[in-house]
């Protein structure tokens, strides 16, 4: 981890406790820079047969927290899939500000017991994508979403065949921006398709304040 950018890697084939032990350390890190990095996660990995042996919904709690720890960080986050992603590597990567898919990959829903895995990955998919029956169909019958229907549902940003290209010019363009004021407004752009316009007015005038009190301190020194 540097002061230019924090990485991570997500294996969607891993024990669930394990990578949500990893995810919450990480965050930890990445809070502790105060906004000095750009967030990095690299997301590869589905599942393999029976991988919910013994897994208990205390664990798939922890996973779910520590995502949300990682959805909030004070920092921009770019996800970057190198290869398929399902389980956790789907998670990830659905959380993110900012995705890049490698072409030819697909985004694959957790199969388990002859059932599409009911987790958190299918709500984000149903809020966040313009491509209602690709979402569907992997929902009710686990058809994987192919890059092209990622890209076209606005599941990730872009498609690339140099990921690592790509990578470069979006921590070029995210370097600025990231911090603390990105996170708040993160969750004002989350918060504006549920929250009515007199309710989301005073938290948005506190944003303003924030950033002209910053600005002003800025000009004095």
């Amino acid at each position: 981890m540097t002061t230019d950018g924090a990485v991570l890697r997500i294996d969607g084939s891993r024990p669930w406790a394990e990578s949500a032990a990893e995810l919450a350390e990480f965050c930890g890190r990445v809070e502790d820079l105060a906004g000095a990095a750009v967030v990095v996660v690299r997301v590869s990995g589905v599942p393999d047969p029976g991988w919910s042996a013994g897994l208990v919904t205390a664990q798939i709690s922890r996973w779910e927290r520590a995502l949300r720890r990682l959805e909030r960080v004070p920092a921009a986050t770019i996800a970057v899939a190198d290869a398929d992603c399902g389980g956790t590597a789907l998670d990830a990567l659905l959380v993110a500000d900012h995705r890049i898919a490698a072409s030819g990959i697909r985004l694959v829903p957790s199969v388990e017991d002859g059932s599409v895995w009911p987790g958190m990955a299918l709500y984000r998919l149903a809020q966040q994508t313009g491509n209602a029956r690709a979402v569907r169909r992997a929902v009710l019958f686990g058809e994987p979403l192919t890059a092209p229907e990622s890209l076209a549902g606005q599941v990730v940003d872009e498609v690339a065949d140099d990921v690592d290209a790509a990578l470069a010019a979006a921590l070029e363009r995210a370097r600025p921006f990231s911090g603390p004021d990105l996170a708040i407004r993160r969750q004002l752009l989350a918060d504006a398709g549920t929250v009515a316009f007199e309710d989301a007015l005073g938290v948005h005038l506190a944003a303003c304040d924030r950033l002209l009190r910053r600005a002003a301190a800025g000009s004095v020194r």
